[in-house]
């Protein structure tokens, strides 16, 4: 798990550089790396969305994975539960930019192929060009949300984890088709995240996170 271990340190280490820096910055100034990180989101779900949409062979698939898993997430509460868990260790803006940091983190290709290669392959190197991205991205919004983004490294730790300790039996479910559905739902995730973290509309990304699984599902479905 070297290369988990690798990214997981870089969000630690970004964190903590990104929380340094945001002591000496006036409020002002904060609220310019809050809209900076919300139009980063919008343009990163944007790209995720326009550079996976055109591959995609299930074009529907993302409306009824965003339709059924935000109905499933807003039944469970998914929302409610992560803020009041978020609540006892800092404020509401800290639960934006957490479930932010978590989409960023750990919905994308090299955060999910990664440690596939790393188990199968003993390749590290997408988890190592991740690991670089991610050092960025949490020092950016550490800056603007302070040292409870270093929760993000916790769930990063345990997603990639389990995907490494699971590789030979789920590498044969994620084929590029699977992957590309995936990315195109994350990116409307990220990309709502963007339009909460700038005011524009609070789409309860969290309850929405089950959207991630429903293509799964699917693809399972089709296999059997």
């Amino acid at each position: 798990m070297f290369g988990t271990i690798v990214n997981v340190s870089t969000i630690i280490i970004g964190t903590i550089i990104g929380t340094v820096l945001k002591k000496g910055i006036k409020e002002e100034y904060q609220t310019a790396l809050f809209n900076a990180m919300g139009f980063a989101a919008v343009a990163l779900g944007a790209n995720a969305i326009v550079t996976n949409m055109p591959n995609s062979i299930f074009p529907v698939l993302f409306i009824i994975s965003l339709a059924v898993g935000s109905l499933i997430g807003t039944i469970l509460d998914l929302e409610g539960r992560f803020n009041r868990l978020v609540g006892r260790f800092g404020n509401s803006e800290l639960s934006k930019g957490l479930s932010t940091a978590i989409l960023l983190f750990c919905v994308g290709t090299l955060s999910i192929l990664g440690p596939l290669e790393s188990a199968l392959h003993d390749n590290h190197t997408y988890l190592l060009t991740n690991a670089t991205l991610d050092l960025v991205t949490s020092m950016a919004l550490a800056a603007t949300y302070g040292i409870g983004i270093m929760f993000s490294a916790v769930v990063l730790f345990l997603w990639q984890g389990g995907i490494y300790l699971s590789a030979q039996y789920i590498e044969p479910f994620l084929t590029a088709e699977l992957m590309t559905e995936v990315s195109i739902v994350g990116g409307i995730l990220i990309f709502a995240s963007g339009l909460s973290i700038l005011g524009i509309k609070d789409s309860k990304t969290v309850n929405m996170l089950p959207a991630l699984f429903i293509p799964v599902v699917w693809f399972i479905i089709q296999a059997l």
